[in-house]
């Protein structure tokens, strides 16, 4: 299941990705929801929040080591678990999708924009999305295994 996640990651978040780069120009901005959400054709060559820019070769041998620990991690550990499965899959995915973009055309394609009670959040995008929500993940089935650990 975890591969299929993030397959399905990797297509949804290239797709877009494509998308944006095919029918805007770099800087356009479309309102969605005003003061809220944006459609926002962005780039970044770091990490999150535009942090270590230009290290490309860096985000190269980190997400490689990355994916291989997640990898194993699913093959060792989310055969019979169906939401380390979820979550593994969507970190992997998220990196995988982020991994592209940067190996490809060395920098990656943003444009998920979005303003957090007046809070002008960073642009982002599907990879970024996945990667958050399976590390969350991951933080609740680690705080359940824990909480049934002190139970036991």
């Amino acid at each position: 299941m975890a591969y299929i996640i993030a397959l399905i990651v990797i297509l949804i978040d290239q797709l877009t990705k494509l998308a944006v780069l095919k029918k805007m120009y770099l800087g356009e901005n479309i309102e969605i929801i005003k003061n809220i959400f944006y459609i926002t054709s962005h780039r970044n060559r770091g990490a999150a929040w535009g942090m270590l820019q230009g290290k490309m070769f860096f985000f190269y041998i980190i997400t490689i080591v990355f994916v291989v620990a997640v990898v194993y991690f699913i093959q060792k550990h989310a055969k019979n678990d169906r939401l380390l499965s979820i979550s593994l899959g969507l970190v992997l995915g998220g990196a995988i999708g982020n991994f592209i973009d940067r190996f490809f055309r060395k920098e990656v394609v943003d444009f998920i924009h979005v303003y957090i009670f007046g809070y002008d959040f960073p642009v982002f995008n599907i990879a970024d999305s996945a990667l958050c929500i399976g590390v969350v993940l991951l933080f609740i089935i680690t705080l359940l295994e824990e909480k049934r650990g002190v139970k036991e």
